[in-house]
Parts: structure tokens; sequence; C-alpha cells
């Protein structure tokens, strides 16, 4: 198997198409990278900016550049001696726009004989034999019109088909419904609670067939190297799909964006390279956090909210709201797929049941017979929440433990849609603590890790995994990786950060002050990246997102005017009250030393830890972005390109860097990527490195066979204590080089030599 040395991930758009990504790739080169990592490229919904949203398995969207586009890029990677990795989409595909999506369009013409009806998860009886579609708004039924002669049925911008021989909207095989029937009326399988994304049934060999024919034309010939598979927990049979993948692109690199919780492992038996890398981000996060800060910001938590709170009881009532509510229609799928192994139970009790024990699913989901114990876990913890319903779980337990029976497949399938609506897009943005921590991939009430136990995660993942992805940022992460460096920079300040806070909450009051520390994290860590209209479009944009996604004041469905009026206050604030601009300024220059200490820490542990390393695109630069689509935004690759070049032979010397911590960022990344392509039998194996002196525990550092990463821990700390004093860190025999600054070491190196100009090195054993 060719396996990446490391990765360099490209949003393909209209705006961004292939060609324009082939012309790119010079760049990436110089920079290092060894593979390209594009977004999804099947066509899509017209405009799609993410593509996520597939119209069609059989060509390359033409807004993307289409075939030709492929190709072009393709040559150039090879020619350039890079690989090219694809994101696929196996889950779901695009419906907004039914005539765009020839199989849904033939759906709703022609019903369960349609082609490719197979193709669908949809309980045709549940529906009375017509597929709900949940678009209606308060004027109904009585806005729609029927366009016999053009044979379609229009409501507003949408197009519907009529059905051969039909001229009434009773007499299709679809029924226009008001949207919040989607809660708890919907008869199809959708991608969590997005009614246009509709799910498809790749575990049928032919629907498999037919929704990677232009996929294997890619391996067939020699366009890619390599796939990620997006969302494999909501597939019926994850290690079947990969399974069947193999067969397509046999011998190639394939990793899966598997969400694993802590203490969770990946199944050995999946045909995978491993995860796409939140695990790896959620260790890198937590070994740079202060563990001093967690009691005084759990203090200031409590104290803003009223009371403590509890995480896990926070996420077992969010999940426990979304079964009960936007993915009520699942909940009933599943109740009625149970009601044949439970005759003695009433469908209100079964719903319950179902309910509750999503709510209490410890992870995002079992793949029985495999993960039996999480099943386990949840029908104990639904017990101790619901003793009333302990008669209920015992029976569905029974039936949902069974691997074959079809209410355990589809409860499989729904879990990870629950924790995935009730914790990442709800209760991340509740938990405010420490918010550089509400990552994907992460559990934020784990604070902080130890260096040990730091070291011990790394080595069972160079034995394990060792070609499993490792992420810093993504497309799908909450923050730009160095806002979080920054927020997590307050764990070493959390009596600076409090007193700020009361004085922003004094000057510009918000109803919800513990929403408030979270929005002013936000701002904090992404100040000042841009001119200021643009940043305070940006962060209204962030505000918008973050309070509906919370849920508990306000929703995207039903906004309360009056809370978001009061939190865009806020943001305004920012920058037309002096008062609140001087405080926002004083705090975040008092954090930018420990943050940018803290961004190259952990962008050189990304690119050095074992794995093969993703850098998502402009992220070699200062990435002060927010969640998406802040995160999507156009990158000036011309002003990365100059930026490379001026990075000559002579490596830059950087002591007053944090005035351009991009630049010290790329060279650090140039160094770590190109170190790795060129010089691989350096990165083979992995052993900790312990310093000694009196800030030793300031020191994380690794040698993975010939290279060799120092980075800083707890800066803020370290400055306090007066910096390195006589800290030392004894390096395996022989002449080492430190890559950025090109300045050669051995033996018993001191730290404060070491790092004087960098707070991290990375060191290569020379040639003997």
């Amino acid at each position: 198997m060719h396996t990446p040395a490391s990765t360099y991930r490209l949003q393909i758009s209209p705006d961004h198409d292939l060609f324009e990504a082939a012309g790119r790739l010079q760049y990436l080169h110089d920079l290092g990278a060894d593979w390209v990592y594009l977004s999804p490229l099947l066509a899509a919904e017209p405009g799609s900016d993410h593509g996520y949203d597939v119209v069609a398995h059989d060509h390359v969207d033409e807004a993307r550049g289409g075939a030709d586009g492929l190709a072009a890029l393709s040559a150039e990677a090879r020619r350039l001696g890079m690989g090219v990795l694809v994101d696929v989409v196996p889950n779901h595909v695009g419906v907004a726009t039914p005539e765009q999506n020839a199989w849904w369009w033939s759906l709703l013409t022609d019903g369960r004989k349609a082609e490719h009806a197979a193709a669908f998860d949809v309980d045709w009886d549940a529906g009375g034999g017509r597929i709900r579609i949940p678009v209606l708004g308060d004027d109904g039924v009585e806005s729609v019109q029927v366009d016999a002669s053009a044979r379609l049925v229009r409501y507003h911008e949408h197009t519907f088909p009529m059905a051969p021989g039909t001229s009434h909207l009773e007499e299709q095989h679809y029924e226009l419904v008001h949207w919040t029937v989607a809660d708890h009326g919907l008869n199809y399988r959708r991608f969590f609670a997005v009614n246009t994304l509709a799910a498809v049934r790749v575990e049928e060999p032919q629907v498999f067939e037919d929704t990677h024919a232009e996929i294997r034309r890619w391996f067939d010939e020699g366009l890619v190297d390599g796939l990620r598979v997006d969302h494999p927990d909501g597939l019926r049979d994850p290690a079947g799909y990969l399974a069947a993948l193999r067969k397509i692109a046999d011998g190639s690199y394939v990793v899966v964006e598997k969400i694993l919780e802590t203490g969770e492992h990946l199944p050995t038996s999946w045909e995978t390279e491993g995860t796409t890398g939140y695990d790896a981000l959620a260790m890198i996060e937590r070994v740079l956090v202060d563990p001093e800060g967690r009691e005084p910001l759990d203090d200031l938590e409590s104290r803003l909210r009223g009371a403590a709170v509890d995480w896990h009881e926070m996420c077992h009532d969010t999940k426990r709201a979304v079964a009960d509510g936007i993915l009520g229609s699942e909940v009933q799928r599943i109740t009625r797929e149970v009601a044949p192994y439970t005759s003695e139970l009433t469908p209100e009790a079964t719903a319950d049941a179902v309910a509750e024990l999503l709510a209490c699913f410890p992870v995002y989901r079992s793949y029985l017979p495999e993960g039996r114990e999480h099943l386990d876990q949840a029908l104990t913890a639904a017990r101790q929440h619901r003793p009333d319903l302990a008669s209920a779980l015992g029976l569905l337990g029974r039936v949902l433990a069974d691997p074959a029976a079809p209410p355990a497949l589809r409860f499989q399938q729904t879990s990870g849609m629950v924790m995935a609506k009730g914790v990442e897009d709800c209760a991340f943005y509740r938990w405010s603590r420490l918010t550089s921590l509400n990552e994907v991939g992460g559990d934020p009430s784990v604070f902080a890790v130890t260096p040990a136990q730091f070291h011990g995660w790394a080595a069972d993942r160079q034995r394990d995994w060792p070609a499993a992805m490792t992420a810093l940022s993504t497309h799908d992460t909450k923050r730009g990786e160095d806002v979080r460096a920054r927020i997590t920079a307050l764990a070493e300040l959390p009596a600076l950060w409090a007193q700020t806070l009361d004085k922003l909450l004094g000057r510009v009051q918000m109803p919800d002050p513990g929403f408030g520390n979270l929005l002013w994290q936000a701002i904090v860590g992404a100040w000042p990246p841009d001119p200021d209209e643009v940043l305070r479009s940006r962060l209204h944009g962030y505000a918008e997102k973050a309070m509906r996604e919370a849920g508990d004041h306000t929703t995207w469905t039903a906004p309360d005017q009056a809370f978001e009026q009061a939190v865009h206050v806020a943001v305004d604030a920012v920058f037309g009250d002096r008062e609140v601009t001087d405080l926002v300024s004083a705090v975040a220059a008092e954090i930018a030393p420990a943050g940018w200490s803290n961004a190259l820490a952990a962008k050189l542990l990304a690119l050095t830890l074992p794995g093969v390393p993703d850098v998502y695109q402009g992220s070699e630069l200062w990435e002060q972005s927010l969640v998406d689509p802040d995160n999507r935004r156009p990158v000036d690759f011309e002003l990365r390109a100059a930026m490379l070049a001026t990075l000559d032979d002579d490596h830059p010397q950087t002591p007053d860097a944090i005035d351009d911590p991009g630049l010290a960022k790329l060279a650090i990344t140039r160094a770590a990527l190109t170190l790795r392509r060129d010089r691989r039998e350096l990165f083979e194996v992995y052993r900790p490195l312990t310093a000694e002196g009196p800030s030793a525990d300031h020191c994380l550092a690794f040698d993975r066979g010939g290279a060799i990463s120092v980075v800083t821990r707890l800066p803020h700390g370290l400055a306090s204590r007066g910096g390195w004093a006589d800290t030392r860190l004894t390096l395996p025999g022989g002449q080492w080089r430190e890559v950025v600054s090109g300045r050669l070491w051995n033996g018993a190196v001191p730290l404060t030599e070491l790092l004087a100009e960098l707070p991290a090195a990375l060191l290569a054993r020379e040639d003997r």
C-alpha cells in the first residue's frame, strides 16, 4: 500500500475548481505536502460550496471542473510525485432541488416501482404508500400549483414531478406536508435532521455498484490514490461497506471520519488505515492545557450559570431533547420496527424507552456483535434515569442485542445521529468552561492530560494505527486551530479571564452570562485577524449559529428576537464601545504570547506524531477562523507562496516572530512536512524523551526514530518562573540538526538555547 507521508486538504468548489487546484499543487509540493486531499467531487446541488449534497454518482461535478479537471489535477500531481486523496459521501444524497437528482425525481414520479427505489430508505407503509416531503409553510397546500401541461407540481421555489396518468396531488407518490412534520412524521431516513439530504442504502450490492461507478473509474484509470469516507456511522454495515470499497480501491489508502469517545477504539476488523484524526486533535489540545486552571474555571462556570453544571447530565438532556424533537421521526421508525418483537408494549412506552436509551448511549454507535458493552452501559444508565421504564428497557434490550434484527441495525444507525445533534451541535454551544476543548471528537469534561498519558496514547497509536490521519483543523472543527490555542492559554490565566469577563458582562449585559462566556472567548480568540468590518460580520455570523445551535434560548426554527438582539449588541460593542474594545484588546494582548507558543507547539505535534498529518487549507499560516462556513473562506495562496519563497536556505531568524506569527508557523510546517516526505525512515517508531531540570514539566519531547520534536507546554507559567533556567534535554547519540534554524546539537542540550527563538524545535539525525 502507498501511504502518504502527509496530506493537504483543499476545499473544491465552483469558485475554486479542480483546474485552479491543479495550479496550486506546485506550492503544496514546495511546502512539503506529499498528497493533495480533495473535498467531495461528485455532482452536487447547484451552488453547493462543500459538495456533501451529491445529486449524481456517475460524474465529477462540472461546476468543480468535471472529468477534465480531475484529469488535469491528477496529471500535475503525478508530475510532482504527489498522491491524490478524495473525500467520498456514501451515506446520503442531496434532494433540495429534486429535478437535479434523477434518482429522487424518479422516486417521486414512480414511487416503489422507480428504477432506483431500492436506493432510498423509505418506510412506505408509514406514509400510506407515499413519501412525506416536509416543505410546506403556513400557507399550506392552497399555495401549491399543479401544472398539468408541464407535468409539474410547484410550491414557491420548489418543483416536483407528476406521476404518469395523474392530475391531482392526492394521486402522487409523495405527499407535501408542513415542515414541522419532519420532527415526528417523516418516513425516509435523512442525514441527521437535514430534510434535504436523503440517506441511501449502500448495503444493497446493486446500490453500492451504482453509487460507486465513477469512483471505480478513478481507480481503474489511476486518477486517485486513496479515499476519505464521510460519516460511516450512518451506514447500515460500515465494516461491510469498507470491505466492498477495498475491492474497488485495492491497495489504496482509506481513512474514515469516525469520531471516537474517550477510551473507545476503532474496530480492528474494519478495512481502513484509521480515522481522520479527531482523536489525535483531542489529545494534542489537552496536553497543552494547564490542569491548574480547571478548578477556577469550574467556579467561574458555576457562578455564571447559577449552579454547578454536570457535563454528562447536560449531554443526556440535550440528546433526549433531540430524540424527542428533531429526530423524533427516527425514534418512531425504530418503534415501528420493534413492535413485532414487543407486542406487550404500547407504542408510546416503546418510543419512550427507545428515546431514553439513545440519550444514554455512551458512544456514537455500536457495531454488533462488537461493542455489546456499549449497549449494556446504555441500558444500565437508562434504568437509573428512568426506573419506571425498567420492564420496557429489558424487552427492548433483548431485541437490540440481536445483530441480525432489523431494529438493532436501525438503532445503530440512529444513535450516532442523536449524539451528533445533541452533543456536537448543542451541548458544545452551552458548555463554556474552556471552549478550546469543545471540539469534535473530544470530551470537554476531560480538561487536560499529562505528558505521560499523552506518550502512552501516542505509543499505542504507533503500534495499532500508524497510518491513521492526524488533524488539527478540518471543515467541521468548531474553531480554527489558532483560536483554540489562544483560548487554551486562558487556563493559565483564569483569574485574569474572570476579571475581564465580569467587566465585559457589566459593560454589555447579556441575558445569559454563560453564553456570554462562550461568545467572548471566541471574540478574544479571533481578535484581530482582519479589518474591523470583516471581523464584525464574521463574529455576527458565529454568534447567530452558536446561540441557535445551543437551542436553550433561541433556535433556527423559532428565533427569540430579544435574546438574539442582545447578543448582536454585544458583538457590535466590540467595535463601537471604546471601553469594550480596550478590554478585548488588553486580554488578547496578554494571552497572545502563550497563544502563539501553544499554536506552534500544537502544529509541530500534529505534524510529527504517529499517523499521517493533514494540513487544512491555509492553516500553515495563522488560522483564526471560526465554525463553518467561516472556515471555508477563500485562501490567499499567492500570499503563502510569496512568504514561502522568503524561507530560503539561510533559514528565518525569528526572535520577534510574535509580531509575524504566520511566518514562524509556515517555517515549522515546511520543515516538518519536508522532513516527513523526504526522510520517512526517521518516523518509524515512537520514544518519549524526558527533560531534566527545574522547568522539565514544561517540555514535551519525543523521538520518532531519527526525528525529535520538542515543544513548550504551559508557556505563561514557564515565563512566570523565569524561563528554562538550566533545564536540559539529553539527545540520543550523534549529531542533530534543528531543521528550522539549521543549528547543530548533541548531548545534553540547554532548552534555553534550543528554544531561544521559537517555542518548538524539530531536530533530524545527521547522516552518519
